[in-house]
């Protein structure tokens, strides 16, 4: 099938073609042009003056639409790619909770058979394991019962059994996780920091070793320490200095604009991936929810835009979506349209390592594109050359 959409504006990573066409074949881009391209025969799609976007792309993303990647059941995974399908994001990187390895291994087998059904919401792009190897003092809202150290025996017999694993974070402090970094970065498998208690000093050995994202800044992760009257600089500080890619929940909630601002004035936008890390309340109505998986996970309330523990002291997740995030980086840190889209695709596409055929407008590339509006309210997402959304 070929589509043809026009009277758009269209975003490329670098600048904007007004009044432009893109033409899709066989499900990937064939053309972009400033100009209206004659098309026989293809279906049209009259963007109304509106924005023609690459699809967004979200590396980091427990659930949505009432369920969980962790609930056990391949319903879940095709569920929460069609509630997020609504709100822009074409690719996804399904994630983990830290569990016991025989819920890993059944979450990974779920997702290859939802992979091969998966035809109406956002592509899957690999799991993204998070956890089980974390710092007890930075578990944030994962369950502390699963947390454990790398063991060699354990990682390998996961590596083995699904090559669909990528990407995993872990604290680099414990004792074996700098070996483990290593045995990632020979599996093709993407190593990030995470829930970690580290120092500068742990967290350089790391991406010495093959660690080189930060998983969520800020969020479960130390910051300037105090020992012995000496200043220890945490691995917020690290991910600053060093030339690390960085993620952020930009849901205007984990993160204050100020907080937005500098990370953004640092690392700038080729350099930071949004995630919406949303729990399976995201696009659902506020009140009470789960945080994990439906059976045994933690009860939440989800107010204000965010999930919250019952006693209301800490946040427990994100429900954000896609679109609100690239609003936010808008609104709240100052960055143009342009930048805050780049960070929802071309950025973690190459994060990811898939740039070659998602992250941007460019012949040759999958035909993944939304349509939205002066507010980011998505108009039309388009998945590998189907339309799989229209408002």
């Amino acid at each position: 099938m070929i589509i043809k959409i026009f009277n758009g504006n269209i975003l490329t990573p670098y600048r904007m073609i007004k009044n432009g066409t893109v033409v899709i074949a066989s499900g990937k881009i064939s053309q972009v042009s400033e100009r209206d391209i004659e098309t026989p025969d293809a279906v049209e799609i009259d963007a109304k003056g509106n924005y023609i976007s690459p699809g967004f792309i979200d590396m980091h993303i427990h659930g949505g639409g009432g369920y969980d990647f962790m609930d056990g059941t391949e319903e879940a995974f095709l569920k929460i790619a069609e509630t997020h399908v609504r709100y822009g994001t074409t690719s996804m990187v399904p994630t983990t909770l830290t569990s016991e390895k025989k819920d890993l291994l059944r979450t990974l087998d779920l997702y290859e058979r939802a992979n091969e059904k998966n035809r109406n919401g956002s592509q899957f792009l690999g799991m993204h394991l998070e956890g089980p190897y974390f710092s007890p003092g930075q578990c944030g809202a994962q369950d502390p019962r699963y947390i454990r150290n790398p063991d060699p025996k354990e990682y390998e017999q996961i590596l083995a059994y699904s090559s669909s694993i990528a990407r995993w974070s872990a604290a680099p402090e414990l004792p074996g996780a700098i070996a483990f970094g290593k045995r990632l970065g020979q599996a093709g498998v993407l190593a990030a920091v995470a829930h970690t208690d580290a120092i500068y000093e742990e967290v350089l050995e790391a991406y010495e070793n093959g660690y080189s994202l930060a998983t969520h800044l800020y969020s479960a992760m130390s910051g300037v320490t105090r020992k012995n009257a000496f200043r220890y600089a945490g691995t917020i500080e690290s991910a600053f200095v060093l030339d690390m890619d960085v993620e952020i929940i930009a849901d205007g909630i984990h993160l204050p604009a100020p907080l937005l601002k500098l990370i953004y004035k640092i690392k700038g936008a080729d350099k930071i991936a949004l995630i919406t890390d949303a729990m399976r309340a995201a696009a659902m109505p506020e009140g009470e929810s789960i945080l994990g998986p439906i059976s045994t996970g933690l009860k939440v309330i989800i107010e204000d835009g965010v999930a919250k523990l019952p006693d209301r002291t800490s946040f427990a997740g994100s429900v954000a979506t896609a679109d609100r995030l690239v609003k936010t980086m808008i609104e709240m840190a100052d960055i143009t349209l342009l930048e805050a889209v780049r960070m929802m695709s071309l950025t973690p596409a190459r994060i990811m390592k898939v740039e070659r055929r998602k992250g941007s407008l460019v012949e040759g590339k999958d035909a993944d594109i939304i349509i939205f509006d002066r507010n980011i309210q998505v108009q039309t997402t388009i998945v590998q050359g189907k339309i799989v959304y229209q408002k």
